[in-house]
């Protein structure tokens, strides 16, 4: 039987709800139990597949092909389990789900209502795949009183009264200010918060307070008497030194505990956090530092580039060096041909990572350049991969190579493929058709070639799966062409057809892929092609 936690969030919102249900299952998880976390999102949207990252941060890919919250890249980076379509549900998700069925007849002419319509879909998902977990962490997005989240708040006030006692638990999780004219911590925000949350039905069990400064015990027990919680239960979280030290700070103020003991469970065994006293280990000592030059077009919200951030830490985990990102508007490149050498030679490592659009795009081509022809370790990944293999068909003469993608082009180096096989079989688009159907999502193979660089780094494989979001391909006519200045295609789609990664044998380290790795890494097992990529930076910064 699996036991349910939700964890809702109040006062104000990003005080890390989805970090702190990573961080509680993987301590879960340490004891040896059976986890796994959905994230609801009150929105409208289906999925933010279609949403700017300026307003959403990256949209993270399951191996299944969900374009999900960036929180379920946290989860998977904790956890190391796979999330998939079920494990993040949105408002338009149900919505659409709901509608479609009202127009199929299928509720025989009923009145369809928020009560009982919407919330049963919620509760659906909720209680969909339990499988043999013993815990299912489910993050409602946004902040309690919120609108759009009531329903969301509805369901989970009704799934605690229909399931088993002791097999639901809920944490809520808020903010203790500090105000600095008054030196004194502030617990009434606290307090509005969960009598808020108790007017929807939910008393909550435990309470996990954000704080800039240490919360005395006679605040804690206040918080207690006022919020209905044993003081016990109500744990501080301070600001830590890196998202990788917030599990073993958790355990020390007895999150897990406090958890297990609202199930009734005394007698769980000692967590194992040996691995996580490694990751911090590593990242709080490091031996050496190397510096990425990142060139995107996001580069204004590090959100954008979550996963990637954490992918490059974690390559520099398997090193024992600390990895300074640079993040560069490929916009200033074609403002100012100057300033290439200015921004880019002290780099140990240039990467080019993924986006969408023309905006920067002559720029990442200028960066590819650069570091073809100065030998500086480069990195492309998705539109980075496509930039590099423009840049390479340009060299080898097709000075109007472009992609379709930013319009006409006599030489559509890049354009959008129709249609491709998969494991299920051939799989067709439109052209034209909707952005949030015409894309290449989620995890595909690729064989590689036996003799190439990227299949020593993927420890002899010829063959690896990988997760992808985009919607054009590198256009097979140029290979040969690019072949002839130097560019290795090493490995494709395994019918032959798709370009899947690139490098230059002759090149220090050249590698571009058409997905993204940083979807797969984990501070406790490094992608190699991150790994590999740091460490080539790390040789780069001893030449120096």
């Amino acid at each position: 039987m699996a036991r349910y936690i939700f964890i809702t969030g109040g006062v104000v919102s990003s005080l890390g709800k989805g970090l702190m249900a990573a961080s509680l299952a993987a301590l879960l998880q340490a004891r040896g139990y059976k986890v796994r976390i959905r994230k609801f999102d009150p929105y409208l949207n289906v999925d933010p597949g279609t949403m700017s990252p300026y307003q959403h941060g990256e949209v993270y890919v399951t191996d299944d092909g969900a374009e999900t919250d960036l929180d379920l890249g946290h989860y998977e980076r904790f956890t190391g389990v796979s999330a998939h379509q079920g494990d993040n549900v949105t408002s338009g998700r149900v919505y659409r789900d709901i509608i479609a069925r009202e127009r199929r007849g299928d509720y025989l002419g009923a009145t369809v209502q928020v009560v009982p319509h919407v919330t049963d879909a919620i509760k659906q998902f909720a209680l969909a795949d339990q499988s043999d977990h013993d815990f299912i962490l489910c993050e409602i997005g946004g902040t309690v009183g919120d609108i759009e989240g009531l329903p969301f708040m509805e369901a989970i006030r009704q799934l605690r009264n229909e399931l088993e006692p002791m097999q639901t638990l809920s944490v809520h999780v808020t903010l203790v200010p500090y105000i600095a004219a008054a030196g004194e911590l502030k617990t009434k925000p606290t307090q509005h918060s969960v009598r808020e949350l108790a007017s929807l039905g939910i008393k909550p069990d435990v309470l996990l307070c954000r704080a800039e400064h240490p919360i005395p015990h006679s605040e804690r027990r206040k918080i207690a008497q006022f919020c209905n919680v044993r003081a016990e239960a109500v744990i501080p979280a301070l600001d830590a030194s890196s998202i990788y030290a917030v599990p073993l700070q958790y355990h020390r103020e007895g999150l897990d505990t406090e958890v297990l003991r609202g199930f009734g469970i005394t007698d769980a065994p000692e967590p194992d956090l040996s691995r996580w006293y490694d990751v911090m280990d590593r990242h709080s000592n490091p031996e050496g530092e190397v510096t990425i030059g990142v060139v995107g077009k996001y580069v204004g919200l590090q959100d954008a580039y979550k996963s990637l951030n954490e992918a490059l830490i974690h390559g520099g985990m398997a090193h024992r060096v600390k990895v300074n990102v640079k993040w560069i508007d490929a916009e200033i490149f074609e403002q100012d041909d100057s300033d290439i050498a200015a921004q880019l030679e002290p780099m140990h490592g240039i990467l080019v990572p993924g986006g969408f659009g023309e905006r920067g795009s002559e720029g990442k081509i200028a960066a590819v350049r650069f570091a073809r022809e100065r030998g500086v370790p480069f990195f492309g990944i998705c539109l980075g991969m496509q930039m590099a293999c423009i840049e390479s068909a340009r060299s080898a003469g097709f000075g109007a190579a472009s992609s379709t993608e930013f319009g006409q082009t006599q030489e559509p180096v890049v354009g959008v493929i129709t249609e491709w096989m998969t494991a299920e079989g051939l799989e067709t688009r439109e052209a034209d058709g909707d952005l949030g159907g015409t894309m290449r999502l989620g995890a595909y193979k690729a064989a590689l070639a036996p003799d190439s660089k990227v299949s020593a780094i993927y420890g002899g494989e010829t063959e690896i799966s990988e997760r992808h979001r985009h919607r054009y391909e590198v256009n097979s006519h140029y290979i040969e062409a690019m072949e002839k200045d130097g560019l290795m295609f090493s490995g494709m789609s395994p019918d032959g057809l798709l370009p899947e990664i690139v490098e230059r044998p002759e090149h220090p380290w050249f590698v571009g892929v058409q997905f993204h790795p940083e979807l797969k890494s984990k501070p406790f097992e490094p992608h190699p092609l991150f790994a590999e990529f740091i460490g080539a930076a790390l040789n780069q910064e001893r030449l120096v």
